[in-house]
């Protein structure tokens, strides 16, 4: 059994999921109803592969999730034959203040619903490092180093 995915066909899935992107004889971007953003969540915790977008989401207050655009504006998708593919945040991706309590936020994920409280899909997660101490006036961001890689 085949347990890899070649470099060019991890940045066609990458491309098809952050930047609505078909791929070619396989897959085409939903016509009727694309998503046209992505949910990003942070995680207190790992929130594991049969996890939902609520496993261990941040809990202080004035945490929300953010939406970001599924274009080529919202991510750069990076890779091709040979190369690792990989897809970082175009801008810095900030959640609002925290104004009470604290978290310590060591994962994020990416999934389809940006409605509080929503199971959703998680598509991706990924560790925070370093990890964010999270109190009131602290504002938690992911910059565009933020890089999620498929191997």
């Amino acid at each position: 059994m085949a347990d890899n995915a070649t470099n060019i066909f991890e940045y066609q899935i990458l491309s098809m999921i952050f930047n609505a992107t078909s791929v070619p004889g396989l897959a085409d971007n939903d016509q009727s109803s694309p998503l046209t953003s992505l949910s990003v969540q942070l995680h207190t915790a790992d929130p594991t592969d049969t996890g939902d977008l609520t496993s261990n989401e941040a809990t202080y207050t004035g945490y929300a999730r953010v939406g970001v655009e599924r274009t080529s504006s919202g991510w750069t998708v990076a890779g091709s034959s040979g190369v690792t593919a990989s897809v970082r945040p175009t801008t810095n991706i900030t959640f609002p203040q925290c104004s009470g309590g604290s978290n310590t936020i060591t994962h994020f994920s990416i999934g389809n619903s940006t409605v509080a409280g929503s199971t959703g899909t998680m598509f991706i997660y990924g560790t925070v490092t370093p990890n964010i101490s999270v109190s009131a006036g602290v504002t938690p961001r992911l910059t565009t180093a933020t890089e999620i890689t498929l191997t």
